[in-house]
């Protein structure tokens, strides 16, 4: 079943009927059940198409005015806008962005410095994508900022093209510390609005429209509604709306910066947006060049013709904006099924026909990866159970690894004990953990909730045995994140730190032990400086200007006689001692 509000051009109508076998017979191999397609040529839209259902339980037809999420297509709204306020004078791309957000940071300092609007625009930060910092959804946009100074980089600024929603993120907050307005705000006054666009920037807004398509995933390959994911990072990837009011962002751009008579943007800034800056790689089909990323665009040539695209994805959706600049055209795919080629198939197929060129079978070259893809998940699963090293047991008994872990981006990891087995939350997210071999478990495969699937959990002890941080692979691109076990037990009770003030001796050395008024501990050894110690777990404090250092304090029915320092060359302990004004050595017990 298909819609249509299309008044096709000589040369479009006899496509038609192909574009609809192709979308038939694609849509049925990828399980796609809705798609919504827009061309735009030569400034006029001859042809939108929608096909299938927007909700498969509810019946609903597909139309050209259902409404998606468009996912990172976004990006090239957040750029256009930062293009207008360059335009304006009120930033300057070139310039670091600290020039203009005083608290942004990463975690590199000397790089946060340097990097620039345009740095952040074209994905050259040094940050590969850390995703897990923002897909559990429970922060706002804001909250993210200044966690990014704790993410590791992968790469120095502009020496490679890592993709990341996080910079597009601090791109949108610059856009409302500029123009005063919210994001959402300046893109509808300044750009949709004035295209006539209607535009949302969250699933609440998405679903309380009059024509909101459902999404769906996929498992192996069977579809199944998809899970509730709203995009946090809103400038990155949040906007949602119909095929219709995409071609007429399409129509801008191919305009060079004018709709319908009126200049929205000078054609020299949409030059500058459109100009390839940071190298992406080489596809592995022969038809594309190099790849290079523009500002909000991807940029490529295909057999020849100069493309400027962005693709969007997301749990459910799936979509794919190009525009061939030389030729006037633009062809937009929404679906809601992620991930498909459905999106490709149908453009690459309309710009070949469009273009005169006979069109490469895109339909037999994907069909076959996706077959090889699906046949190969068995011998991934056989890869993992065998690099698992059976036999193993943990190295403690399992109520030793409860505690809560943390890390100043990614938050609390909390184990706990349940029913005789290690259970893990993390950010609304729970599961069982299973043991995978020695001190490592993992999460399980859930296709129900959001998860982050077949995750490693490694525990790690210092050199005395304890469990003192967790760490998991949640980039790839950089070590595994490091969560620092959290402070527990006796040493975060302030009347216990009371109870260890006061007055210990190793040998001929002195350690004076103070308390001051909100229940801190400073140790004072002679003739050294004044350290700090930190609660870390039971009765044990680290030295937090000496690392792998700690204290331990150790005594019975209630008293303090004795500190034991944890250092890398030992073990050292120093009795208390009475000094005067102690009261008998016992006040401060």
């Amino acid at each position: 079943m298909h819609t249509s509000t299309d008044t096709p051009d000589s040369a479009l109508a006899s496509l038609i009927p192909d574009i609809d076998r192709l979308a038939a017979e694609a849509m049925a191999v990828w399980k796609v059940p809705g798609a919504a397609l827009a061309i735009v040529r030569n400034g006029r839209v001859p042809f939108m198409r929608a096909y299938g259902q927007r909700d498969v339980e509810a019946n609903l037809p597909m139309t050209p005015r259902t409404q998606f999420v468009i996912c990172s297509i976004t990006k090239s709204f957040t750029a256009t806008a930062i293009a207008l306020l360059h335009n304006e004078g009120l930033l300057d791309w070139s310039k670091p962005v600290r020039d203009y957000l005083p608290e942004f940071r990463l975690h590199d300092a000397v790089a946060g410095e340097r990097l620039t609007i345009r740095d952040l625009l074209t994905h050259q930060s040094g940050l590969p994508r850390h995703d897990w910092l923002h897909l559990p959804g429970d922060l706002a946009p804001a909250e993210m900022l200044p966690l990014m100074r704790h993410l590791e980089l992968s790469r120095d600024i502009r020496t490679t093209w890592q993709y990341n929603n996080l910079c597009y993120n601090a791109a949108g907050l610059l856009i409302e510390r500029l123009s005063g307005k919210s994001f959402e705000a300046f893109v509808r006054e300044r750009l949709t609005d004035r295209l006539g666009m209607a535009v949302g920037f969250s699933l609440d807004e998405l679903e309380a429209g009059a024509e909101a398509a459902r999404p769906y995933m996929i498992h192996v390959d069977t579809r199944l509604p998809a899970l509730r994911l709203p995009i946090r990072t809103t400038a990155a990837g949040a906007i949602n709306t119909s095929v219709v009011d995409l071609a007429n962002w399409m129509r801008l751009h191919l305009g060079q910066g004018e709709f319908e008579g009126e200049r929205l943007l000078p054609a020299a800034l949409v030059e500058q947006l459109h100009a390839p800056l940071a190298h992406v790689g080489k596809s592995e089909f022969p038809e594309f060049g190099h790849g290079h990323y523009a500002l909000g665009f991807q940029s490529n040539t295909y057999r020849g013709d100069r493309l400027m695209w962005h693709g969007g994805g997301w749990t459910g959706w799936g979509s794919l904006m190009t525009l061939v600049p030389n030729a006037g055209i633009g062809v937009a795919v929404l679906t809601n099924r992620s991930p498909s080629a459905v999106p490709q198939i149908l453009t690459w197929y309309i710009v070949d026909r469009l273009c005169g060129r006979e069109p490469v079978d895109w339909f037999a070259r994907f069909h076959k990866i996706r077959d090889d893809f699906i046949a190969h998940i068995p011998a991934d699963k056989e890869a993992r159970e065998r690099a698992r090293h059976k036999d193993t047991q943990p190295a403690h008994a399992l109520s030793a690894y409860a505690a809560d872990y943390a890390h100043p981006a990614y938050g609390v990891m909390s184990i706990r004990m349940q029913d005789g087995a290690l259970h893990w939350s993390w950010r609304g997210m729970n599961a069982a953990l299973a043991h995978r071999h020695y001190e490592t478990f993992v999460t399980p495969e859930a296709i129900e909730r959001l998860l982050p699937d077949n995750l490693s959990i490694t525990f790690h002890t210092d050199r005395e045995g304890n469990i003192v941080h967790l760490s998991a692979p949640l980039e790839p691109m950089v070590r595994d994140i490091v969560f620092e076990r959290c402070a527990a037990g006796e040493c975060t009770d302030p009347a216990f730190r009371e109870r260890c003030a006061g007055h210990f001796r190793s040998g001929n050395m002195n350690h004076h032990v103070t308390l001051d008024a909100v229940g801190r501990l400073t140790l004072k050894p002679d003739f050294q400086p004044a350290y700090r110690l930190e609660p870390q777990q039971g009765r044990r404090f680290r030295i937090a200007e000496l690392d792998g250092f700690a204290v331990e304090f150790r005594g019975e029915d209630g008293g303090i006689d004795q500190m034991v320092f944890h250092q890398p060359n030992g073990v050292f302990v120093a009795d208390r001692v009475a000094q005067e004004g102690d009261r008998d050595g016992a006040a401060v017990r």
